[in-house]
């Protein structure tokens, strides 16, 4: 304000809202996002699971970003909780997670748990290392991924967790949604998850009864 009573500079234009807001949202499922496969953009969540060695589901959630990344600790921590309220006290020895886990500080967490983590830093499809990812944890983690045991563990992975998701996709075609909203979702991925465990149990009760 001036000496002379009158403002400084120009008075500020009242916000006039656009006719049409910008962007585009899903009347359908508002929740959801356009997430990128390994092929083409699907309207949808990622679905995550982690499994033991017999592949049993131990924790399912969905999210809603395409990529992995981020989604390593709270997995762990989600597994952890499930077991506890299971009364399970035993913690999982090692986590086996593919290059899109890779998380750093996450990592570091979670072995200070007294968890071991391998990741690999580079995706299976790479030739060679990512440029810059040299040294340091990225080395270290290919050195013990190299040795017979580390990478011995690490086999185990895709034979552990890979079949789960295609049992349910192509087997049980289970392979879409049929609820709307993050929350129902969810609970759908989750029963999904816990049918597979039953059946699971199922024919594990049948083949000791024929044994």
């Amino acid at each position: 304000m001036r000496s002379d009573g009158h403002p400084l500079g120009r008075r500020p234009k009242p916000y006039k809202p656009p006719e049409q807001p910008a962007g585009k949202i899903n009347l359908t499922d508002p929740d959801s996002r356009n997430l990128k496969s390994s092929r083409l953009y699907v309207q949808g969540y990622n679905a995550q699971a982690a499994v033991d060695e017999n592949q049993i589901v131990l924790a399912a959630e969905v999210t809603v970003d395409s990529a992995d990344f981020g989604h390593l600790e709270p997995m762990v921590d989600a597994v952890q909780s499930e077991l506890e309220q299971a009364g399970v006290k035993e913690k999982p020895d090692v986590v086996l997670a593919d290059a899109g886990y890779w998380h750093q500080e996450q990592m570091e967490n979670i072995v200070g748990r007294g968890i071991q983590v391998l990741i690999p830093p580079d995706a299976a499809t790479r030739k060679g290392a990512r440029p810059g990812w040299d040294g340091g944890p990225y080395a270290f983690m290919r050195r013990v991924l190299a040795t017979e045991h580390g990478g011995g563990l690490y086999r185990k992975r895709q034979a552990l967790v890979e079949p789960v998701f295609a049992d349910t996709k192509f087997n049980r075609r289970l392979d879409r949604f049929l609820r709307r909203g993050r929350a129902a979702c969810r609970s759908e991925w989750r029963l999904i998850a816990a049918t597979h465990n039953l059946l699971k149990l199922h024919r594990h009760t049948l083949q000791t009864a024929g044994a």
